[in-house]
C-alpha cells in the first residue's frame, strides 16, 4: 500500500475511534419504576415529582446552571383531555393555578424510550408553564391564578401588583376535523387597566415553554428555541450557548422580531409551538439548562431549553381592556399535521438542505402505511413500508443502474489497452491523459457513468437520513426482532470493557447485516479504476457501518433492504449478453459533441500548447555591455534663459 492508502487508513480510523468514544449512551430502563401509578386526579398535584425542594446545581460556565422551578406550595390543578375523531383521548393537559397556564401535556400514544406504560410529558422540565408572564427576559413574575371551569374550558383569573388584571381562557378545539385537532389549544388573554396609569403590553413576555431531551441518546441539534419572522425561520439548538473554541458559554439569546407568525420550542420528536392571532414585532429570547435523562452521562450532560416572547406593542389607558387570541400546539412534529395547520408551520421540522427529498420520503412512505400495509400488517406496518419504499426508488433508478453496470463493464474490458498506455506514457502524465481520453472517445465510454448512481443516491441517504431524525410516525414500532424503529435495535450488550470504545458495546444487528450485504453487492460489481481507488471503496461499508451503527434502525433497514435489491439487480444484469467493446465507426451529429469528445478535445488544445510554448524559438539576451566606439551626436542649441 502507497503513501496515500496510508493516509487514508489513518484518517478512517481515527473517524471511526471519535465516532465510538462521543456516541451517546444508551438509556437504562429503572426496572424499580412504576409509571402511572401515582397519577393524581384532577385537582392535586403535578404529574412530575414535587417540585418543592430547589434543584439548583452549581456550574462551572455562566448561564448553564440547573435552575429551581417555581415551589407549588398552594398550587392548584385542573385537567382537560382531548379525543381524536373515534372518541380516543390523546393529551391529558394540566394547568396550575401558579402563573395560570399550561403546566404539563401528557401524550397518551406516546411512551417514554423503553417503557410500554409511563407516557411521553412535554413542558415537564419548565420553572413556569405555557402561557405565564414574564416582566423580563426570562423572569418568571409569580402570580396567583383562580381557576375554575366554565363550559369545558379552564378559566384562570389573576392579577398583578401593580393592578392589571388577568383573565385567561384555555379551550380544546372543537372541530375534530381540523388538522392537529387533538393537540391544539385555544388560549384568549383579557386585560383590564385597574391601575392608575397607563399600561404597556409589550412590557410582558410570554413564555412559550420548555422541552427536553427525552433519552440519552438524542441528539443537541435536532431541537432547539424558534420563531418565524416573515416567512423566515430561525432555530436556535442548546450547541449554540454551549462554550464554544474561541468564546465563553452565552447565557441568553435574544432577537428582534418584525412579523412574528409564531414560536415556540421543540426536540427531537415533539414540539410546542404558539401562532398569535394576528402578526407583529416582537422581541424574542431563548435559555438552556441542564437536565437529568436516564441513562444520561455526567461528563456529557443534556440541555433543556425554553423561550418566549414579548407581548404586542399596545398601551391601555386607565380601566380599558383587550384580548389577545393564540393558538397553541403541543404535540408531535409530524410533517402531514403540520403542513396543513398553517402556512409556514412545517419549517419546523427542519429538514434542511435535503428538504424537498425529505418530505417526498416522507410523504411517500406515509401514504405507503396509511393505504396499504396498515390495513394488511398492523404491527410491522411501517417496517413494511420503509421495505416498500426503498424497493420503489431502486426500481426508479433501475434504468440508469443497468446503464452503469454496462459502462463498468466495458470499463474493465478496456483496461489491458489502458495498461498499455501507462507502460508506453510511464513518463509523461500528460500524454496519457490525452491518451486516455482519445480511448474513451474511440469507445464511446464515459467513465463518470459508473458513478453516477452512487451520486444519486447520496442526496436521497442523506433525505431519508434527516427524515428519520424527526419520524416520530416510527417512535415504538416493532418489526422482527427491532423493538423500535426510531431507536438501535440492541439485542446484546457485551458485558466487558473495551479500550477506546467504553464499557457498555451494543450488538446491533441490522447495521452488521447492513456492512455484509454491502461487501457481497461491491464484490458482484465489475472492478474499475486503479488499485487506489478500489481500496477506497473498499472502506466504503466500514464507513456506513459505524455511520448507522447508532442511528436509528430504520435508517440500517433501508440500506440493508437497498443492498439485497441491489444484488439482486446485479445478477439479473449479470445474466444479460455481455455488451460488447466496440470503436466508434460513425462519425457523431454535425454541431453536437459529446462528453468524451470534449473530454479529448480539450486534452488536445493542452497538449497543443504545452507543445507550441516548448517549441518557441529563444530571443537572444541583449548585450549590455558598453560598446568602446565612440559616437558624437549634435547637440542641440539651448533656449531659454
Amino acid at each position: 500500500m502507497d503513501r496515500k492508502g496510508w493516509i487514508i487508513l489513518a484518517i478512517c480510523s481515527v473517524l471511526l475511534a471519535l465516532n465510538w468514544h462521543f456516541r451517546p449512551t444508551p438509556p437504562k430502563q429503572d426496572p424499580s419504576s412504576q409509571p402511572d401509578a401515582k397519577e393524581q386526579p384532577a385537582g392535586g398535584s403535578s404529574d412530575h415529582a414535587s417540585p418543592t425542594t430547589p434543584k439548583a446545581t452549581p456550574s462551572d460556565s455562566p448561564g448553564l446552571v440547573k435552575e429551581p422551578i417555581v415551589e407549588t406550595v398552594g398550587e392548584h390543578t385542573r385537567t382537560l383531555t382531548s379525543t381524536d375523531k373515534d372518541g380516543k383521548d390523546v393529551v391529558t393537559f394540566t394547568f396550575t393555578s401558579k402563573g395560570g397556564g399550561l403546566k404539563t401535556a401528557k401524550l397518551l400514544n406516546q411512551f417514554v424510550v423503553g417503557s410500554k406504560t409511563e407516557k411521553v410529558v412535554l413542558n415537564r422540565d419548565a420553572p413556569a408553564p405555557i402561557g405565564a408572564f414574564f416582566e423580563d427576559p426570562d423572569e418568571y413574575t409569580v402570580i396567583d391564578y383562580t381557576l375554575e371551569e366554565i363550559d369545558g374550558a379552564i378559566v384562570a383569573r389573576g392579577k398583578t401588583p401593580t393592578g392589571l388584571h388577568i383573565a385567561k381562557r384555555w379551550s380544546l378545539e372543537q372541530d375534530k376535523d381540523k388538522p392537529g385537532a387533538p393537540w391544539l389549544l385555544k388560549l384568549d388573554v383579557t386585560f383590564r387597566n385597574k391601575s392608575k396609569a397607563n399600561v404597556k403590553l409589550n412590557d410582558l413576555f410570554f413564555f412559550a415553554g420548555a422541552a427536553s431531551p427525552l433519552h440519552a441518546r438524542e441528539w443537541e441539534n435536532q431541537g432547539g428555541a424558534f420563531f418565524l419572522d416573515d416567512g423566515s425561520l430561525t432555530n436556535k439548538d442548546s450547541n449554540w450557548f454551549k462554550k464554544g473554541l474561541f468564546r465563553g458559554a452565552r447565557p441568553l439569546f435574544r432577537a428582534s422580531v418584525e412579523e412574528l407568525e409564531y414560536a415556540g420550542v421543540s426536540n427531537q420528536f415533539f414540539t410546542t409551538l404558539i401562532r398569535p392571532s394576528e402578526k407583529y414585532s416582537a422581541t424574542f429570547w431563548a435559555t438552556v439548562e441542564k437536565v437529568d435523562v436516564p441513562g444520561g452521562n455526567a461528563k456529557k450532560p443534556k440541555y433543556s431549553i425554553r423561550a418566549g416572547f414579548s407581548l404586542p406593542s399596545r398601551k391601555l389607558s386607565i380601566d380599558e381592556k383587550t384580548t389577545l387570541s393564540y393558538s397553541i400546539y403541543v404535540g408531535p412534529k409530524r410533517y402531514g399535521i403540520l403542513k396543513k395547520m398553517a402556512p409556514g408551520t412545517s419549517k419546523v421540522m427542519n429538514y434542511g438542505w435535503f428538504t424537498p427529498v425529505s418530505v417526498l420520503l416522507n410523504n411517500v412512505l406515509n401514504w405507503l402505511h396509511d393505504t396499504v400495509f396498515s390495513k394488511i400488517a398492523h404491527k410491522w406496518a411501517w417496517g413494511l413500508s420503509i421495505i416498500a419504499l426503498t424497493i420503489i426508488i431502486r426500481i426508479c433508478i433501475w434504468p440508469l443502474h443497468n446503464k452503469s453496470t454496462r459502462t463498468m463493464k466495458r470499463m474493465s474490458k478496456l483496461q489491458p489497452l489502458m495498461k498499455e498506455l501507462k507502460e508506453k506514457y510511464k513518463d509523461d502524465p500528460n500524454k496519457l491523459n490525452q491518451e486516455t481520453m482519445k480511448l474513451y472517445k474511440e469507445y464511446q465510454i464515459n467513465p463518470m457513468g459508473g458513478c453516477l448512481p452512487m451520486f444519486l443516491q447520496i442526496p436521497i441517504f442523506f433525505g431519508y437520513y434527516r427524515m428519520l431524525q424527526y419520524a416520530v410516525e416510527l417512535r415504538g414500532q416493532e418489526f422482527l426482532w427491532v423493538k423500535d424503529l426510531s431507536m438501535p435495535d440492541t439485542i446484546y450488550e457485551l458485558p466487558f470493557k473495551i479500550p477506546f470504545l467504553g464499557d457498555h458495546i451494543p450488538i446491533n444487528l441490522l447495521p452488521i447485516l447492513m456492512a455484509v450485504t454491502m461487501i457481497l453487492q461491491m464484490r458482484m460489481t465489475p472492478k474499475t479504476g486503479d488499485k487506489m481507488q478500489q481500496r477506497i471503496m473498499m472502506f466504503m461499508p466500514l464507513m456506513f457501518f459505524f455511520f448507522c451503527y447508532n442511528f436509528a434502525s430504520a435508517l440500517a433497514l433501508y440500506w440493508t433492504t437497498q443492498n439485497i435489491f441491489s444484488i439482486g439487480q446485479t445478477w439479473l444484469a449479470n445474466r444479460l449478453p455481455e455488451p460488447e467493446l466496440k470503436k466508434r465507426s460513425k462519425p457523431g451529429k454535425p454541431g453536437k459533441k459529446s462528453f468524451m469528445e470534449r473530454l479529448a478535445e480539450r486534452a488536445e488544445e493542452m497538449q497543443r500548447q504545452q507543445n507550441a510554448g516548448d517549441g518557441k524559438a529563444k530571443r537572444p539576451m541583449r548585450n549590455a555591455t558598453p560598446s568602446t566606439k565612440k559616437t558624437t551626436k549634435k547637440r542641440k542649441p539651448k533656449t531659454g534663459g
